[in-house]
């Protein structure tokens, strides 16, 4: 199937509460644009550069989702015009963002990633960390992001059971925080188990565009 095919496909099974972002990350422009003609507006990129570059040559009403690990020094070159950053994982990096917006006179929405996976390589708080923070004075003191709820990637493994034990712990998490809305779980190889886990929010790239090419 297309592109486009594939973006009707996907978003035809989705319930109305679960926003679609297309990870577009090492994809050229013109499959961009294939997907924002056939009506998707959320795309998600893993590095600054990139973002940036697309951002500047592609049309402005785009939702732009900061999906990677974000590192402090590269927070000013994204906080001009980012919609939603999803993998803060350091308080560190929060008072950075909250800088940077300040100065560009925003107030950013983030996300906090929180560690559900039995692996070593994820990033991203437990739930006491993510409470801890949530609670503090100093975070409160940050008045130019705000907060929407929580992101994860669960384990890579194809044990389904231990998959959804690990969204679900992070719905039932999340409902300590009924203000916050969104939970951004979810891709290509377990999005559909994600829905059913709570997800309002699924990151896709190989089931859009096709597999990556991580040569680039």
């Amino acid at each position: 199937m297309s592109i486009s095919e594939n973006i009707k496909h996907i978003t035809n099974q989705l319930p109305t509460s679960v926003t679609l972002i297309a990870v577009s990350k090492t994809k050229p422009n013109d499959m961009l644009l294939e997907a924002y003609n056939a009506g998707q507006r959320d795309f998600g990129e893993n590095y600054v550069q990139e973002l940036v570059n697309k951002y500047e040559q592609l049309p402005k009403d785009i939702n732009w989702h900061f999906i990677g690990h974000l590192q402090s020094n590269k927070v000013k070159y994204i906080t001009p015009f980012v919609h939603l950053i999803h993998g803060v994982d350091s308080f560190s990096l929060l008072k950075e963002i909250n800088k940077y917006a300040q100065k560009n006179k925003r107030v950013i929405d983030c996300l906090l990633q929180i560690y559900i996976a039995q692996e070593e390589t994820k990033f991203g708080f437990d739930f006491k960390e993510a409470s801890q923070i949530l609670n503090s004075n100093e975070f409160k003191d940050l008045k130019n992001i705000s907060i929407k709820g929580f992101m994860a990637m669960a384990s890579n493994t194809n044990n389904t059971e231990q998959i959804k034990k690990e969204f679900a712990s992070l719905k039932t998490f999340s409902l300590n925080y009924p203000d916050f809305k969104i939970l951004s779980f979810g891709m290509s190889s377990d999005y559909k188990l994600a829905i059913q886990e709570g997800s309002t929010m699924i990151r896709l790239g190989s089931s859009i565009f096709g597999e990556r090419n991580y040569n680039k």
